[in-house]
C-alpha cells in the first residue's frame, strides 16, 4: 500500500472527467495534488474543491515550451499521472486531418514531452512514481478510431518501453486501459458503450493500480477479456468481428 500523506502529484490533464475524480482521490488519502490542463478556471474550481493541499499550473501540452514552464513552475514532485487527451470519432472514409493530428499530438507527443521533461531527474533520483493512461482500444486497430486508438495504443507501448527499462530502479511506472467513462469526450459517440463508467468508478480502479505493484491493469475487467483476448486472433477473424 503507498503512503500518500505529504506526497506531492501532478496530474497532467485534470480539469474534469478522470482526471478531476482522481485528485479526489489522492487529496482524500492525502496527497498534495498539482492539476494542469489549459482551462485555468476548471482547474481552480477543481482545487477549490478537494479536502486536501492543491496548485494549479496551468499547461498546454502540445507547446514545449508551455511543458517546460510548467515542469519549472511545479518542481520536484513524488509521482506524474498522465491524463490529457483529446478525441473525435471518425474512419478513414471520413479522415478529418486536423483533428487526427490533434489527437496524435495530445494523445501521444504531448506524453512524451512530459515525459522528457520528467524521467530524467527522476532516475538521477532514483525515485518516483509515472501512471500513464492509455485505453482498451490501444490493443488493437478499429474501425472508426482514427487517430484515438493509434495514440493510444503509442501511449501504450511507451509505456511498456518506460517499464523494461525502469522496473529494476526506483522509479515505478504503471499504465491503465480504461474503457468508456462517462466524459465529454464519450459524449461525441453515437452508439452504444457497453461497460460505461462513471469517472468516479473509473478513478477508483485507477488509485487501487496505484496502490499496488503491478505494472499494467485493464479495465472493466470483463470488458477488457475481450479486447486483449483479440490480440491472438488471426486478422481475417479479428477483422471480420470487429468491423
Amino acid at each position: 500500500m503507498t503512503q500518500w500523506q505529504g506526497k506531492r502529484y501532478w496530474l497532467v490533464g485534470a480539469s474534469d472527467g478522470l482526471g478531476a475524480a482522481l485528485a479526489q482521490r489522492l487529496s482524500g488519502a492525502g496527497a498534495e495534488v498539482i492539476l494542469s490542463a489549459r482551462s485555468e478556471d476548471k482547474l481552480a474550481a477543481l482545487a477549490d474543491s478537494l479536502p486536501g493541499k492543491a496548485r494549479v499550473v496551468t499547461l498546454d501540452v502540445a507547446d514545449a515550451d508551455s511543458v517546460a514552464e510548467a515542469v519549472k513552475d511545479v518542481g520536484a514532485v513524488d509521482g506524474v499521472v498522465y491524463l490529457a487527451g483529446v478525441y473525435w470519432p471518425f474512419g478513414a472514409k471520413e479522415w478529418n486531418a486536423e483533428q487526427g493530428a490533434a489527437m496524435a499530438d495530445i494523445n501521444f507527443t504531448g506524453l512524451m514531452r512530459v515525459m522528457g521533461q520528467i524521467v530524467p531527474d527522476m532516475v538521477a533520483r532514483d525515485d518516483g512514481h509515472i501512471v500513464i493512461t492509455s485505453s482498451l482500444t490501444g490493443f488493437r486497430g478499429l474501425p472508426g478510431s482514427i487517430g484515438y486508438t493509434a495514440s493510444k495504443a503509442a501511449t501504450m507501448s511507451l509505456a511498456e518501453c518506460m517499464y523494461a527499462d525502469l522496473r529494476k530502479t526506483g522509479v515505478k511506472v504503471q499504465v491503465v486501459n480504461p474503457g468508456f467513462i462517462e466524459t465529454q469526450l464519450t459524449d461525441k459517440n453515437d452508439f452504444k458503450m457497453p461497460f460505461i463508467m462513471s469517472p468516479e468508478d473509473a478513478a477508483r480502479e485507477v488509485f487501487e493500480h496505484m496502490n499496488s505493484d503491478k505494472f499494467k491493469k485493464s479495465f472493466p475487467f470483463a470488458f477488457s477479456l475481450l479486447f486483449r483476448a483479440s490480440q491472438f486472433l488471426p486478422d481475417w477473424l479479428y477483422f471480420r468481428i470487429f468491423s
